[in-house]
C-alpha cells in the first residue's frame, strides 16, 4: 500500500472518529458551564490527531489522552475513542512499555477529571471514568495493535528467508556452472593451448618461421585461459573486483600489435576512479572490437581512444578495414555482447562503417562520481 494510499486511510479514520466524538457529545447531557466550547474544541482535537498516528505514534498518544481528560474535566461524558485507537497504533509500532505507563496514567486521571467537573461525587466520577476508558477496551485495542506487530514481523522474516533462499540457490547455481566449465572448456582450450605452444616449440627448433595465426592461436590459448579461470574465480567467491579493466587495455593493443596490427592507445581528460563495472566493460568493448578487426576487417591500423569526462566515459575503436560505407554492420555476438553491456549500464553504443572507409565502435558510458 503506498503512503498517499495510507495518509488519506489516516485522515478518514480522524475525521470519522472526531466526528462521532462531536455526534455523541451533541446527543448525550453534558454540565453546562463555560468550558463547553473548550470541551468541543478537545473532541474534535482529539479525533482529528489520529491523522498522524503512523509518523508519530506516542505523540498522538498523549494527544489523545491529554484531549480525554480534558473534556471529562469539562463536563462531558464521552468514551475515550481516540486513545483506544492511539493505543493500537503505538502497540503496533512497538511503544509496549510506553503505552502501559500511559494507559495508567490515563486509568487514575479520568476519574480525577471527572471530579474536576463539579458535578459528580467520587463513585460517580469512578463510574464515568470506567465508562470512558473501559480496561477491556485498553486491553483489546493493545492486543490488536500487538497481533498486527506479530504479523508483520513474520511477513518481514518470512521475506528475509526467501531472499536468503533466493541467494543460497543463486550460489548453488554458479558453482554448478563453474564445475561445467572447469570440466569442459577448460579442458579444451587446455588441448588447444598445448597444442599450438608445440607447434610452436617445434617450428622453432627446426629453424623454421612460425606461421603469425600460429602465434596467434598461442596468444589467445593463453589469454583465453587467463580469461577463463578468471571468471571461474569470479563465479566461486562472487568477487566484485573484475578481472580486467581500465589498467589492463595496453595489454590488449600489445597482444594486437604481436599479429602485425599497427594499433594506438590515445588517452583525453584527466582521469579519475570509475565504477568496476563501467571499467570492465570498457575492456570488454575494446577487446571484441579488436578481435572483429583482426579477424574480420582486413585492416591494418586500429586506434583506441578513451576520453575521461566528470559524468562519462567515452569509448571509441577505428579502423581502416575494408567495412562498406552505410552498409548497416551484421549484428553478431560479440556486437551484440557489446550492446547489452553498455545498455544495462545506461549508456549508449554505435557501431557502423566509417564514411572515408573502415569500421568503428563508439560507446558513451555514465559514470556516477557521487556513490
Amino acid at each position: 500500500m503506498g503512503t498517499g494510499w495510507a495518509g488519506v486511510r489516516d485522515w478518514a479514520i480522524a475525521v470519522g472518529v472526531a466526528a462521532t466524538l462531536l455526534v455523541t457529545a451533541l446527543s448525550g447531557r453534558h454540565s453546562a458551564t463555560d468550558l463547553a466550547p473548550f470541551g468541543y474544541a478537545l473532541l474534535a482535537a482529539g479525533g482529528l490527531a489520529l491523522a498522524a498516528r503512523s509518523r508519530a505514534p506516542v505523540l498522538v498518544l498523549a494527544a489523545t489522552g491529554l484531549c480525554a481528560v480534558g473534556y471529562q474535566a469539562a463536563g462531558f461524558d464521552v468514551p475515550a475513542v481516540a486513545y483506544l485507537f492511539a493505543v493500537y497504533a503505538a502497540v503496533r509500532a512497538g511503544h509496549r512499555a510506553v503505552t502501559v505507563a500511559a494507559s495508567v496514567t490515563m486509568l487514575a486521571a479520568l476519574p480525577l477529571a471527572a471530579l474536576v467537573s463539579g458535578s459528580h461525587d467520587m463513585g460517580e466520577a469512578l463510574a464515568q471514568a470506567r465508562g470512558a476508558l473501559e480496561l477491556a477496551w485498553l486491553i483489546a485495542a493493545g492486543a490488536a495493535g500487538e497481533a498486527l506487530r506479530q504479523a508483520e514481523r513474520r511477513a518481514d522474516e518470512a521475506e528475509r528467508t526467501r531472499e536468503e533462499t533466493a541467494r543460497h540457490r543463486a550460489d548453488e547455481e554458479r558453482l554448478h556452472i563453474a564445475r561445467e566449465l572447469h570440466d569442459s572448456l577448460t579442458h579444451q582450450i587446455s588441448i588447444i593451448k598445448v597444442q599450438a605452444e608445440v607447434a610452436v616449440h617445434v617450428a622453432r627448433r627446426r629453424g623454421e618461421q612460425v606461421p603469425e595465426s600460429l602465434l596467434a592461436i598461442q596468444a589467445a590459448g593463453r589469454e583465453a585461459t587467463r580469461e577463463l579461470r578468471a571468471t571461474l574465480r569470479a563465479l566461486r567467491d562472487d568477487d566484485a573486483t573484475p578481472p580486467r579493466g581500465l589498467d589492463h587495455i595496453p595489454e590488449l593493443l600489445e597482444r594486437a600489435r604481436g599479429i602485425g596490427l599497427d594499433a594506438t592507445l590515445t588517452i583525453e581528460g584527466r582521469r579519475h576512479d570509475v565504477p568496476a563495472a563501467v571499467s570492465r566493460t570498457v575492456y570488454r568493448i575494446v577487446q571484441e572490437a579488436l578481435t572483429n578487426v583482426s579477424r574480420h576487417a582486413a585492416a591494418t591500423t586500429a586506434s583506441v581512444r578513451i576520453d575521461y569526462r566528470p559524468d562519462a566515459l567515452t569509448i571509441r575503436v577505428d579502423d581502416d578495414g575494408g567495412a562498406t560505407p552505410g552498409a548497416a554492420p551484421v549484428p553478431g555476438v560479440g556486437l551484440l555482447g557489446m550492446r547489452e553491456r553498455v545498455t544495462a549500464l545506461g549508456g549508449h553504443l554505435r557501431a557502423e562503417p566509417r564514411g572515408e572507409g573502415g569500421f568503428t565502435v563508439r560507446a558513451e558510458l555514465p559514470v556516477d562520481r557521487t556513490s
